[in-house]
């Protein structure tokens, strides 16, 4: 029995106005996790938006222009790495503080992230935030509910994939710092500095964001094979995807007994970064403004590099606009690719690329379904990654078309951009950082499209999902 006064019960501390709020989200989460959950994203924005054009985030104590930082904050929360002021030397130690904080919140992953702020409010773990947190980690449970297959992460596993997101980013985040922290006391930083960078090197590579700390970026460490190395695994781990680390965690000894998605995640992940060493070794070995220059080891190792960051990672050694044209154009196709689901990289993903490439693959072969190590794969899951490809290339071209009215800029280095800031990657040309602020807010725009997820984004703003009792008659339209 709890002794109650004037509506405050004394055994839990709870007010009226706590438990009405916390009532509120819960029927909110209720009637649509991808609602809350964007609601959650862009109260974050508007938050670090608020933070960062204060004076006290900025180094010169100055009010930051409200495009500026809305973009700072989109890109942060976002993971994205694109930047319209320099970010080593724009923000005060508060401003940088404020976007450590916001990769590694941003990273957490949009519905996994609506469903702890739902813990944080109504203090439990119920079954309409497990099903935000799965919805995360396996997109189709946001039109069709819980499906019937062994996915990653069952329902009953969310606590702990829940754990698992906060113990895997936590440890790879120090171990990289780790990693990191001699080279950069090596180039002379002195050991407070060294430690700071370190972590917020760190934390940019396995939230795949790409900011840099330092002035010339990462100009200093060009050479030095163990930072790059450092960096490469930092955005690798982050871009397979908390349920690939959390299956993997469970059974790495046991490849035979990892699900579908695990497979097609690692052996889709390696062949495109595979395809991407080849590609720009193959377009870049006679260019004297990226590898011409380079031996055969250092071309290498630079196109490994390259390959990774395009994966969503956001860091360069060289200038990305002295790339060749084909090169430009093979990046834009690694980049709206990008990770892998529920992941801190960005783009379609690539279980997606995968889905398409098996259908495409079954109907040369005349098969009626889908098939992949042994399972078979619905048909409905294709039905999603076409919709995914679908609005993704729709954002984007109607981003393109936007950015190129608005800056009368050149078209490839447009594109790169505007997929740069769809696919959360972050690389760049230069050109966003010299964009008026209408081309700006088309940006942020795009850059919000593409992390909160094209079909998490039509799912909540569709009023609800209707029931059809009938078929109509079928006829077979002629394609291709």
């Amino acid at each position: 029995m709890r002794a109650t006064k004037g509506g405050v019960s004394f055994g839990h501390r709870q007010t009226p106005w706590f438990v009405g709020v916390r009532d509120s989200v819960d029927a909110l989460a209720r009637r649509s996790p991808s609602r809350f959950a964007i609601l959650v994203f862009t109260g974050l924005i508007l938050v670090f938006t608020l933070l960062f054009s204060l004076p006290v985030a900025s180094s010169a104590r100055t009010l930051t222009p409200l495009h500026d930082a809305l973009f700072t904050a989109v890109s942060v929360i976002c993971v994205t790495g694109l930047s319209t002021v320099d970010m080593a030397t724009h923000w005060s130690a508060f401003g940088n503080i404020l976007v450590v904080v916001g990769v590694n919140i941003g990273g957490v992953g949009v519905l996994t992230l609506a469903s702890l702020m739902g813990m944080v409010i109504s203090r439990r773990l119920g079954l309409r935030a497990k099903l935000m947190a799965a919805s995360d980690t396996n997109p189709s449970r946001i039109h069709a509910g819980p499906v019937n297959e062994g996915q990653t992460v069952r329902l009953g596993e969310v606590g702990n994939l829940l754990l698992t997101v906060a113990i895997s980013a936590l440890a790879i985040e120090l171990v990289v710092a780790a990693l990191l922290l001699p080279r950069i006391l090596a180039s002379g930083a002195a050991l407070g500095e060294a430690i700071w960078h370190s972590v917020y090197y760190a934390a940019m590579a396995f939230t795949n964001t790409g900011f840099n700390p330092n002035v010339g970026g990462l100009a200093p460490f060009a050479n030095d094979e163990w930072f790059l190395g450092a960096l490469m695994l930092g955005v690798f781990l982050g871009s397979l995807g908390f349920p690939v680390i959390y299956a993997l965690s469970r059974g790495w000894r046991t490849p035979r007994r990892w699900s579908v998605h695990v497979k097609l995640t690692l052996f889709t992940t390696i062949a495109l970064l595979v395809a991407g060493v080849v590609i720009y070794i193959v377009l870049e070995f006679d260019n004297p403004k990226t590898f011409g220059s380079l031996g055969v080891g250092d071309t290498v190792f630079q196109s490994l590099f390259m390959s990774v960051m395009t994966r969503s990672g956001g860091f360069a050694t060289i200038n990305v606009s002295d790339l060749h044209g084909s090169s430009l154009l093979a990046s834009d196709m690694l980049m709206f690719i990008g990770g892998g689901s529920a992941s801190t990289a960005g783009g379609i993903k690539v279980t997606t690329l995968a889905v398409l490439f098996l259908a495409a693959f079954a109907e040369a072969s005349g098969r009626s379904e889908m098939e992949a190590f042994g399972r078979r794969i619905p048909s409905d899951i294709l039905r999603l990654a076409v919709s995914v490809v679908l609005w993704g290339a729709t954002t984007v071209a109607v981003a393109s078309i936007l950015i190129l009215q608005i800056s009368k800029a050149p078209f490839d280095l447009v594109l790169f951009d505007v997929i740069s800031a769809f696919a959360t990657c972050g690389l760049s040309t230069g050109l966003t950082a010299d964009l008026p602020p209408a081309g700006v807010y088309v940006l942020a725009a795009t850059m919000f499209m593409g992390r909160v997820g094209t079909v998490t984004l039509a799912a909540a703003l569709a009023a609800s999902q209707s029931r059809q009792l009938f078929r109509r008659p079928e006829e077979r339209p002629i394609v291709g």
